[in-house]
């Protein structure tokens, strides 16, 4: 596999360790954070100016304005040939807008959702990628070493700014149902006097059931680090994905009643203490190191 040299803006829980898994697979990556302290650079212009051309600039900043002023910035930076990946979460709107300013410039647009968490460093990223085939090749090898190992993992969505963050938008609306579902069946087992060791009947269906998943696995060490969840507060947040992807089911007129619910869900749990949003931020805590609101 061959080596490349990337500029990644964006060093948090991500993007750090994305940092890291590209250098330990040989590639030359220098991040820009506005954090200095974990920064190699002190601007953009500086992180800029130290890439060979045609630049590669990869994005992973929080989606909406700070992405926007980003990609903004690094317009007027720069030069015809370049190409910028937005890897956050941004809404897949957004990437034909950012794709046709770009564009005036000549400069290349890949929109990447990435699915992984803070396990990404160990296992790699699920890496969902959209836009022209000659500008995602120019940071292919980047990809290669992101992704996890074996033949899956990597997929380009379609040619259309937007395809990649569209197709993650929708794992993640799938997400918030598989989590409700898990959350609802403890909250049941937990009630249930006639049910005793929870934990260990979660734990007894990761092995040989239709149910099996990684986030079982999450909610199982969980679960038996703290039984009954006393120290979460039944609060659980949402990214946004998940409305997005109510809205784009209502613009193409899909049914989704187990995301849709999910989703209200996690308004219900702002309202007052929730049981089962417990597990559901146990699980966002286990995968992607979401903070948890302590009781």
């Amino acid at each position: 596999m061959c080596s490349m040299d990337i500029g990644l803006i964006g060093l948090g829980k991500m993007g750090g360790n994305m940092r890291t898994r590209l250098r330990n697979g040989g590639h030359t990556v220098v991040g820009y954070d506005r954090n200095q302290e974990i920064s190699d650079v002190a601007s953009l212009a500086e992180m800029v100016e130290a890439l060979p051309s045609p630049k590669v600039v990869w994005v992973m900043v929080p989606a909406g304005d700070p992405t926007r002023s980003t990609i903004a910035e690094l317009k007027e930076l720069l030069s015809e040939g370049d190409l910028v990946v937005d890897g956050g979460n941004s809404k897949y709107t957004d990437d034909a807008i950012n794709a046709a300013s770009l564009a005036e410039k000549g400069i290349g647009f890949v929109d990447c959702g990435v699915s992984g968490g803070v396990w990404g460093l160990q296992n790699g990223y699920a890496l969902m990628y959209g836009g022209k085939t000659e500008d995602a090749e120019k940071v292919m090898p980047a990809l290669l070493t992101l992704k996890p190992e074996g033949e899956d993992g990597l997929v380009h969505c379609g040619q259309t700014p937007g395809a990649g963050h569209f197709s993650k938008m929708v794992h993640n609306g799938i997400e918030y149902a598989m989590m409700q579902s898990y959350a609802e069946g403890w909250e049941l087992l937990e009630k249930a006097e006639i049910v005793e060791n929870v934990p260990e009947i979660f734990a007894s269906w990761r092995t040989g059931t239709v149910v099996r998943s990684w986030l079982l696995d999450l909610l199982v060490d969980q679960i038996r680090a703290d039984e009954h969840l006393d120290k979460i507060r039944g609060y659980a947040d949402d990214s946004g994905e998940g409305r997005w992807t109510v809205e784009a089911a209502i613009e193409h007129a899909v049914p989704l009643p187990a995301i849709s619910a999910s989703l209200f869900a996690r308004f219900v749990s702002r309202q007052e203490d929730d049981y089962a949003m417990k597990a559901i931020a146990a699980m966002r805590n286990g995968f992607g190191g979401h903070a948890v609101k302590g009781e």
